[in-house]
């Protein structure tokens, strides 16, 4: 049976992913939020995104996650709330809520994930959690409540969450702070190191995103900032080596802590884990390079998701359309 009014909710510090029963399809915006004089919302989601680093001295934009965790529950509230009414068309109608938590965060910080849909003011009927490695396995089409030794990493914008999933519940998980941003900061500070050029966060952050194709193509790439010495806007040609080696120390963290839940596995899981290989997941996990060297640094083979930043959203649909998932979600205090 489908509950026709229910939302899938996967909060990412980067970006907030939504799924709609009623209309059966994913939203995916920025999870950013620009305020005016303090307390007047000016825009959220990607319009908010848009702002970023160019706002005027009284528009704040800030994210409301830190860390994977709600750092701001009021503007968290606030952006939650605008998209169930851009969902529901302008109107808020009473429905089922699923959200995602990850694993490796205190009792408290979990609460506040069902406390943000309970004082949203969105008439939410039911809220139930579900574990995001959980709903991460489902995304990526694997029979969770079945299947055994399963290794999921998911490389988010602030965090990188690795857990191994079994018969539907997690056996290990791990919650570490490196994930998109910290490539973008190794990629502005090697700029600024070897070219004197301070670059933003978007520049960054669009250098690694056309990392690959610049590397196909045997471009360089082509940024704009300021230059440290004259104070002077200008350009400058950015060799690829340099950005993929700039961020060769945060991959390392990565494998170094798959490899520590490897080591902390019991061995038959890791004779299931070895079958089937990682799983890579999360919108950060798209970055060039990466998938080969987990690969290298784990000896495993790595299946890389064809749906990498809605992959929990679409884990989360399952468990709303099929009752056979239904088990996995929790109600607030029942704990898995």
């Amino acid at each position: 049976m489908l509950a026709n009014n229910a939302f899938g909710i996967d909060l990412g510090t980067r970006t907030i992913k939504i799924y709609n029963a009623h209309s059966d399809n994913v939203i995916v915006e920025k999870n950013m939020i620009a305020i005016e004089d303090k307390k007047n919302l000016f825009a959220y989601g990607d319009s908010a995104f848009e702002m970023f680093e160019k706002a005027p001295s009284n528009i704040e934009i800030s994210y409301p996650l830190c860390n994977g965790v709600i750092a701001d529950i009021k503007n968290m509230q606030l952006i939650l709330k605008n998209f169930i009414l851009d969902c529901n068309k302008g109107a808020v109608k009473p429905a089922e809520f699923y959200i995602a938590v990850p694993s490796d965060i205190t009792e408290v910080e979990k609460r506040a994930f069902s406390d943000l849909v309970k004082d949203a003011n969105i008439k939410a009927k039911k809220i139930l959690r579900v574990e995001k490695a959980v709903a991460d396995g489902l995304g990526l089409d694997i029979d969770v409540k079945n299947a055994q030794g399963i290794l999921v990493v998911n490389v988010g914008f602030h965090t990188t969450e690795i857990s191994i999933l079994s018969l539907g519940g997690i056996v290990l998980s791990r919650l570490i702070k490196v994930g998109g941003q910290k490539f973008d900061e190794s990629i502005k500070n090697a700029i600024r190191k070897e070219f004197s050029l301070i670059v933003g966060s978007k520049t960054a952050e669009n250098v690694k995103i056309d990392l690959r194709e610049l590397e196909a193509d045997e471009r360089k790439a082509v940024v704009y900032g300021r230059d440290i010495v004259t104070g002077l806007p200008m350009e400058k040609e950015i060799p690829t080596d340099l950005v993929s080696e700039s961020m060769l120390e945060n991959f390392n963290v990565i494998i170094d802590n798959i490899r520590v839940i490897l080591e902390r596995t019991p061995p038959e899981l890791s004779a299931d884990i070895f079958r089937r290989g990682i799983y890579l997941t999360g919108g950060a996990s798209q970055v060039v390079h990466l998938a080969e060297l987990i690969a290298k640094g784990t000896g495993l083979k790595v299946n890389v998701s064809e749906n990498p930043v809605s992959g929990v959203a679409l884990g989360l649909a399952k468990i709303i359309k099929d009752d056979n998932y239904k088990s996995v979600a929790y109600l607030e205090g029942m704990g898995r």
